[in-house]
């Protein structure tokens, strides 16, 4: 199955792809298909119930705000993130909703989204059932026994991508998993292997090779817009984060820090007296602004996942203020060479915290800016794939340990570092010939085995580790 740049980020909002983004949608997707068959009108009673990581660490995502968003109409997309307080709270004072397009309920937020802190949903760590009762009996009969009229299971599979249970089992069964490219696109490669292979063969750089294949759906220029869109809101989401001031929401009253850091550093520009490593600063209060916007509920590009969204961003953001000769046509390059990484992942391990740790996340992330950097610094293909093995290599068991449920400790600083670790893995590849002993496909197989062995409560279940340790102390 295909899977476009535009799949690998899309425009969303804080603070989780996995818990807030992907349960939105679902929620929905689930009243659109109702509306489609006609049913959404005779519908009087809905429930959400939410199982795994959904239900652990659900209220620190803001998963039951994200599926009142989803049953009112709403999209991660176009929801005014400044209107969300008030939709969601309206909705809790009269315990009533109207359903997208069709009629108002009664839904009371306590009752009809149920936090199951029972054994997850077979298929995968986030899931959640969607039921709807229609007529009068939905009125007097739902949560008192009577089955539900219309019922449906849906998966958030991480960076925002939702798959109901027939369509995991589907993709599982056949392997058609949404990330490796489809063999009816020019460049149809399902491993790294295979992208280095084509591209020598082709003559090409990941980053035409991957343009050819988008041209296979849309045209030039369309595509050239869509990227522009998409660094132009990466951009915005850095400018608004060293703007803002105060405390992020959640109760663990973490303060925002990136203003102050920016401020510090505009006002260094021109000493002679500062050293080096000051370069690092500007790279980290890039992740930082974005990673404290998606804390806040604001708007963020999933990149791979709203968890790791500050890394790309801030690398593009370091090529264009410190790299000769860099432009906008570089970042458009650079977006791509990151999306071709970014399926790999997706297809052959995952971008899920909750399924595999944040090796998926951050990992992931850092491995494709490392790979979007190095191309457009003039790397070959062969640096590019190092630069992100290189990346994915280092990140390799890294545990998603969220204190409180919440995307804010170890997360924003998590970023910071993944986008320094991410410069200093295609330094280290472009330094080199290409040529190293562990191949991408390798560090991606073992973040895929190494995320099945680790512990459920490793990953984004706030059982264990930072989440757990920091409380007791």
């Amino acid at each position: 199955m295909f899977l476009s740049v535009f799949d690998v980020f899309k425009v969303g909002i804080g603070p989780s792809s996995s818990h807030t983004v992907g349960p939105m949608v679902a929620a929905n997707r689930f009243v659109r298909r109702m509306e489609r068959q006609g049913t959404l009108p005779t519908v009087t009673r809905m429930r959400v119930t939410l199982y795994g990581s959904l239900a652990f660490t659900g209220k620190g995502h803001a998963t039951d705000r994200a599926v009142i968003l989803g049953l009112l109409g709403e999209t991660p997309d176009r929801v005014d993130p400044n209107a969300i307080d008030d939709l969601v709270a309206d909705v809790t004072r009269r315990k009533r909703l109207k359903l997208g397009n069709g009629p108002e309920i009664v839904f009371d937020p306590e009752a009809d989204i149920v936090f199951d802190y029972g054994p997850a949903l077979p298929g995968h760590a986030n899931g959640m059932v969607a039921a709807a009762w229609m007529g009068d009996g939905g009125r007097v009969a739902a949560g008192q026994g009577r089955p539900p009229d219309k019922e449906r299971a849906y998966y958030s599979i991480g960076g925002g991508f939702i798959a109901t249970d027939e369509e995991f089992a589907r993709a599982t069964e056949t392997a058609d998993v949404a990330g490796s490219e489809s063999d009816q696109v020019p460049h149809p490669f399902a491993s790294a292997a295979e992208m280095l292979e084509m591209g020598a063969a082709a003559g090409l750089s990941i980053a035409e090779m991957k343009r050819a294949n988008e041209l296979t759906h849309e045209t030039e220029a369309t595509l050239n817009a869509g990227l522009d869109r998409l660094w132009a809101a990466m951009n915005a989401c850095i400018e608004r984060g060293v703007s803002q001031e105060g405390t992020l929401p959640g109760g663990l009253k973490v303060k925002r820090r990136a203003k102050d850091i920016w401020d510090s550093l505009q006002a260094e520009r021109g000493r002679n007296d500062r050293p080096e490593h000051t370069v690092m600063d500007w790279i980290s209060v890039y992740a930082l602004a974005v990673n404290e916007e998606n804390a806040g509920g604001g708007r963020v590009v999933t990149a791979p996942t709203n968890g790791a969204a500050g890394i790309i961003p801030a690398v593009g953001r370091y090529y264009l203020d410190f790299c000769p000769g860099a432009d906008q046509a570089g970042i458009r390059d650079y977006l791509l060479t990151a999306a071709a990484v970014g399926g790999l992942i997706k297809a052959n391990a995952s971008i899920s915290g909750a399924e595999v740790g944040c090796q998926g996340e951050v990992g992931s992330a850092s491995a494709m800016a490392a790979a979007g950097l190095a191309g457009v610094l003039g790397g070959s293909n062969a640096q590019i794939e190092n630069a992100a093995e290189i990346a994915m290599e280092h990140h390799l068991g890294m545990t998603c340990d969220p204190v409180g449920g919440l995307v804010q400790i170890p997360c924003i600083e998590r970023n910071a570092m993944g986008a320094v670790k991410a410069i200093n893995a295609a330094s280290l590849a472009l330094r080199g010939d290409g040529s190293h002993i562990v191949p991408l496909d390798t560090a991606i197989e073992t973040m895929r085995q190494t995320g099945q062995d680790m512990m459920t409560k490793y990953k984004e279940t706030s059982e264990g580790g930072l989440a757990v340790n920091l409380t007791a102390c």
